[in-house]
């Protein structure tokens, strides 16, 4: 359960977290909408397919990207985030980003969750944004940055050492009074192929820290790579991974495949509840 303005959510059931990028850099292309007609479009596309949440993020974070600048990324968000806000209000939206000022600047454009790859480590003021507007926080696991991530990423333990990330990162919020947090050990995002899937093998470990866990494994390389395709053709191995995270029971799929996703927990739900 989670507290975004008031409204409870619960994440008992699976939710479904559709992406909006606006960045033009995206390891697939067919979610890249720097055209702000075209973004607003596919927002409104994934809430009819029944979006739970729309994550828009403006600033690329795909292996090997480089960083834009604070003032880029909010001359994407803002527009977009206004324009979905007042069409669709009761749509939850979060946002992706790692600098506090543009935390601080779409929160009070009415972002309900906010969403940092870096988990507070890029900007030391992020805990205190959090905190003082009480908004829920998601912290995702990265070893390196966007840029150098997947330069050979090697760990002695990779389960251990992303759990006692968490642990301290999850101390250090409750004592700034943060209790909305949402975990993602961030498939992609400093791990190998190998890792990658050790992780989803041993997801039990991350959903017994009584947190929600949230999992972005959309058309990811550990995917495509292991079928030997590419991102446009790793529709059905994404589904095929979704499948095995719900048996897990992850709270939240990050999906480009809103419908796709959908599908995927009604089937889910449907087997749970057949006697």
């Amino acid at each position: 359960m989670i507290n975004c303005r008031g409204k409870l959510i619960d994440l008992s059931t699976p939710k479904v977290m559709g992406i909006l990028n606006l960045s033009h850099d995206s390891f697939y292309k067919g979610n890249a909408f720097p055209n702000q007609d075209l973004a607003l479009k596919h927002a409104y596309n994934m809430i009819c397919d029944g979006a739970d949440f729309i994550d828009i993020g403006a600033a690329s974070s795909r292996p090997g990207a480089k960083e834009n600048s604070e003032k880029d990324e909010l001359k994407k968000l803002l527009p977009v985030l206004k324009a979905i806000r007042k069409e669709s209000p009761s749509t939850l939206i979060s946002i992706d980003t790692f600098r506090s000022k543009i935390a601080e600047a779409c929160i009070e454009e009415g972002a309900d969750i906010i969403n940092d790859i870096y988990a507070g480590s890029y900007d030391e003021k992020m805990y205190d944004i959090i905190a003082h507007y009480k908004v829920p926080y998601i912290i995702m696991h990265m070893k390196g940055t966007p840029e150098n991530m997947q330069s050979n990423p090697s760990y002695s333990n990779v389960i251990n050492e992303i759990l006692k990330f968490f642990s301290i990162k999850i101390q250090t919020l409750k004592l700034l009074g943060i209790s909305d947090i949402i975990i993602d050990p961030g498939i992609g995002f400093g791990k190998s192929i190998a890792h990658n899937f050790e992780i989803l093998k041993k997801l039990e470990y991350f959903t017994s820290l009584e947190y929600p866990v949230l999992l972005g494994l959309s058309r990811k390389s550990f995917i495509y790579k292991t079928l030997d395709n590419t991102p446009s053709e790793a529709m059905n191995g994404t589904t095929a991974m979704h499948a095995l995270a719900l048996t897990k029971n992850v709270n939240v799929l990050r999906v480009h495949d809103v419908k796709e996703a959908k599908e995927v927990i009604e089937l889910y739900k449907e087997y749970n509840n057949f006697e």
